[in-house]
């Protein structure tokens, strides 16, 4: 008889059985009286901590950090703040990244109680926080916190940069045979407040687990900052990703007819939304809507042959760039620090 396990030639849209991997869980949405629990360990939450830190000492003593604005310090300023020399300064950041780092093992916690988290081995986090000394210190004091109570979990930042992670993660939604006499793939990963493309060199001559794949002309859009009704976003990204294609045909680069999305939300099979695309510009999760299509539409070949275009969550994505690495435990799971806290949990898929 045949084995239904299996997983098919090539994955749908969303699909629970990867090549190496079970996703188990993703987008798992954790709520008490105060909200979602993830937005606890947030970027946006990180700025909170440090904004009610500054309230409290405006009105004891003064604000070492002086009149600039909170929203208006990103990662690499909370870096240089970390080490700054006045040892206030860098004392408050060092509160700031404790007290984070206790709402991040709080609701590690959390995650590890369901049921799709159970037995959860190990935990990589992303995210643009995950690229930053704050976010490493962050995270190691997390997983300190975690083995204290007797959780060793292994829990560290994700070995790729922000910008790239998503990219290279999307290569895995395939199996190795779409590539076969290609050497790159175009990868899309849109998230609420950024898109970013790019082409993925496979390098699988150099390592065949796609270890060593690496992403070629990058390109960020911050449409955040646009405001782009939803057709404008999507005419946005067919234009990103062809001027992508013209730069692969002018380096002789070999694309495999493959486009690798991810994208915020609970992504059916069909390729639609079915929630937690609330952050994307316009209704994404409109019935009448189906980005896999319009991208396949506007983009029908590669290479002469026909295009095949697959989604899955972002988070889900950025778990998948580690996968080469996470052979030595069985069950794994990701955090990515963004405009919320983006999840997913995987099983490794036993080979031979």
């Amino acid at each position: 008889m045949p084995d239904t396990n299996l997983a098919p030639p090539v994955a749908g849209h969303g699909a629970a059985r990867l090549v190496s991997v079970t996703v188990d869980a993703y987008n798992a949405e954790l709520r008490d009286k105060e909200g979602f629990i993830g937005d606890r360990a947030s970027k946006r939450a990180f700025g909170a901590i440090l904004e009610e830190w500054r309230e409290r000492l405006r009105k004891n003593g003064g604000d070492p950090l002086g009149d600039v604005p909170t929203a208006d310090l990103n990662k690499k300023r909370f870096d240089r703040l970390l080490a700054d020399e006045a040892p206030e300064v860098a004392a408050l950041m060092h509160g700031v990244v404790e007290e984070f780092a206790r709402e991040l093992a709080a609701v590690t916690r959390r995650f590890l109680r369901l049921k799709g988290w159970k037995d959860t081995q190990r935990i990589v986090v992303g995210g643009g926080m995950s690229g930053s000394r704050v976010g490493h210190l962050a995270i190691g004091r997390a997983s300190l916190l975690l083995r204290g109570e007797g959780l060793d979990l292994g829990m560290r930042p994700i070995r790729h940069a922000a910008d790239e992670a998503a990219l290279l993660g999307a290569v895995h939604l395939a199996p190795s045979w779409i590539f076969a006499g290609h050497d790159s793939v175009l990868a899309v990963d849109i998230s609420g407040t950024n898109v970013r493309l790019g082409i993925v060199e496979l390098q699988q001559e150099k390592k065949a687990d796609l270890s060593a794949s690496r992403v070629i002309g990058l390109e960020r859009w911050r449409h955040k900052d646009d405001g782009p009704t939803r057709e404008q976003a999507v005419a946005r990204i067919v234009e990103m990703l062809r001027g992508l294609l013209r730069r692969a045909e002018e380096e002789k680069r070999r694309l495999a007819p493959f486009i690798g999305i991810g994208c915020p939300g609970v992504i059916a099979e069909d390729g639609s939304i079915e929630r937690g695309g609330q952050n994307l510009p316009g209704n994404w999760e409109s019935s009448r809507f189906h980005l896999p299509s319009a991208l396949q539409e506007a983009i029908p070949e590669i290479g002469g042959h026909g295009s095949v275009v697959l989604m899955h969550n972002d988070a889900v994505l950025q778990g998948l760039s580690e996968i080469p690495w996470m052979r030595d435990v069985e069950r794994w799971g990701v955090l990515t620090i963004g405009t919320g806290l983006g999840n997913a949990r995987f099983t490794n898929v036993a080979s031979g």
